[in-house]
């Protein structure tokens, strides 16, 4: 359905791959993966047609159906977000156009001939035919379910999109991909701003969708649980996996080991050929064999082993050592007008726990932190950190606070101001801004970048409680897990939002739910609130 034969894209000096080449098929759902700045979303904007390869080709069917969805929503006003989606189909609404057109000359049917009455009703027939293969006379409906599962609720069908927050935008220029019913939608990063349970619903969505997908996440277990092919970006080269992620893994580390015993063969061999023409190469009676090892040692098609992937590495300090009563929380309340948002919590967070905060968006997990964090006043009651802690706290924001004109190094600096100018190069070389990236402005780097630099601050400053409000955003898989591992490891105590279900299902050892105006504590893992929400419901 989509080919992608010997395609070459390059930037300047920048070889994004060269002679990449893979294959899509109907139905066939496909994962793209590959360190940041790779070429992913270029190798999307090749796909699209947004912009052109230097060379190779990417062709499929001509009738072909594609939709795209892309962290880019541009402009959104104007329309409800019914309307909104319901109009991203431009083939159905040139289709319910010319529909209007048909039925307005069979209305004024005595200026028509008997042979143009024929051809209005054979092109009207065509029309209607089409426009019910593509799902005209249920668009509505199904453009109100996608919205609802995307967690927009029907009251809020018929708002005006440029009243919705960007993160909402974001869902309503998602549900204008899912309702088109595409032969093939390319995702770049759905799950971003989504909150699990909106995660799950768009989960099975994609499982049950009988059309191709070719889509990049940061989200593991979402990759895991919908395709069923991976495409890799990585060096300049394209290589392609049967199997979902964690299949990609393991098959990536065989594939390494072969070429590993390969290219030792290979070496091995190349050294005895090279040992004997230096050892016969003056040698008279020797010449012809010589001449000859030497043109097949020409021939020989070198095996280049990959460069070795330069990953960040979060390492803790070992903490000093806080009091065992972390933050008392009593009667704590918090609304913001006259919305409640949680009432009358009491809790004790203790050394060493680590407890995940859940709930859907809006219900007040980020205010949560707010309040205990003390970025915001609580209504009542209140939070209190207990002695000799010491706090540090990544928010949703934190990239926000960032100084654009700041170079990387400057921007350190203003973090850790007695440490030396050594001391800040070699953090910042371990959250790879190596050489010349230290001097790079903070208004050019990537979200991903910007996240990198703040991890670099907090997990530098010796902090024994850390208070991290979806830490994972714009960070790809590997550093994830390097960063969840980190905090594994961490000898102090984690409050902590994430959407990210390894982080929830690895980490987490409380759960603390924000729902409908109140705070629940579950006193086990994250599989332990899942099992005692399911029984709930039973």
């Amino acid at each position: 359905m989509l080919s992608f034969s010997n395609v070459s894209k390059s930037y300047g000096p920048q070889v994004l791959f060269k002679s990449g080449s893979f294959q899509i098929n109907p139905g066939e759902k496909v994962g793209l993966v590959g360190p940041n700045g790779t070429g992913k979303t270029s190798l999307f904007r090749l796909v699209i047609g947004e912009e052109k390869p230097d060379e190779g080709q990417i062709s499929f069917p001509d009738k072909m159906r594609l939709a795209y969805f892309s962290q880019n929503v541009g402009e959104m006003k104007g329309l409800s977000a019914i309307s909104a989606v319901v109009g991203s189909d431009k083939k159905l609404a040139g289709l319910t156009k010319e529909l209007t057109e048909l039925q307005n000359k069979l209305a004024d049917y005595e200026s028509l001939s008997e042979d143009d009455m024929n051809k209005v009703l054979e092109r009207m027939g065509d029309v209607q035919t089409e426009f019910e293969q593509l799902g005209g006379y249920d668009i509505e409906t199904r453009a109100a379910e996608i919205l609802t599962g995307l967690g927009i609720t029907p009251a809020d069908h018929h708002k005006d999109v440029g009243e919705f927050s960007g993160g909402w935008k974001m869902r309503i220029a998602l549900a204008q991909v899912l309702v088109l019913q595409p032969d093939l939608i390319v995702m770049d990063e759905p799950t971003n701003y989504l909150d699990m349970e909106t995660i799950l619903w768009l989960e099975e969505w994609l499982q049950n969708f009988p059309g191709a997908i070719f889509m990049t996440t940061h989200d593991k277990d979402f990759m895991n649980n919908i395709v069923k092919k991976v495409v890799e970006i990585n060096h300049g080269r394209i290589t392609t996996y049967g199997g979902n992620y964690d299949f990609y893994l393991q098959e990536k580390e065989i594939r390494k080991e072969q070429l590993l015993a390969e290219y030792k063969r290979q070496q091995d061999k190349l050294a005895k050929e090279e040992e004997f023409i230096a050892k016969f190469k003056a040698r008279a009676s020797h010449a012809a064999q010589v001449q000859s090892r030497i043109k097949n040692l020409e021939k020989i098609d070198r095996i280049e082993l990959p460069q070795e992937e330069v990953v960040a590495k979060f390492e803790f300090t070992k903490p000093a050592r806080g009091g065992d009563d972390v933050v008392g929380i009593s009667n704590l309340s918090k609304n913001w007008g006259d919305k409640k948002i949680f009432e009358n919590l009491d809790a004790q967070i203790q050394r060493l726990d680590k407890i995940a905060v859940v709930g859907v968006n809006g219900a007040g997990k980020s205010t949560l932190l707010k309040v205990i964090t003390g970025q915001t006043d609580a209504t009542k009651g209140e939070a209190k950190i207990g002695p000799s802690i010491k706090m540090g706290y990544f928010s949703q924001y934190s990239l926000e606070v960032l100084n654009p004109e700041n170079t990387v190094l400057e921007q350190i600096s203003e973090y850790l101001k007695e440490a030396s100018s050594a001391y800040l190069r070699n953090l910042l070389a371990a959250f790879l801004f190596r050489g010349d990236d230290v001097d790079k402005k903070v208004k050019y780097l990537s979200g991903g970048e910007k996240s990198r630099l703040i991890l670099a601050a907090l997990l530098s400053q010796n902090n024994n409680f850390l208070v991290l409000d979806e830490p994972t955003n714009h960070l790809d898989i590997h550093s994830r897990e390097v960063l969840l591992n980190a905090l594994k490891e961490f000898e102090g105590t984690i409050l902590f939002v994430s959407h990210d279900r390894s982080f929830l299902h690895e980490l987490a050892e409380k759960v603390y739910e924000v729902d409908t105006g109140e705070i629940r504590i579950y006193p086990g893992n994250y599989q332990y609130y899942l099992d005692k929400k399911a029984s709930s419901l039973q």
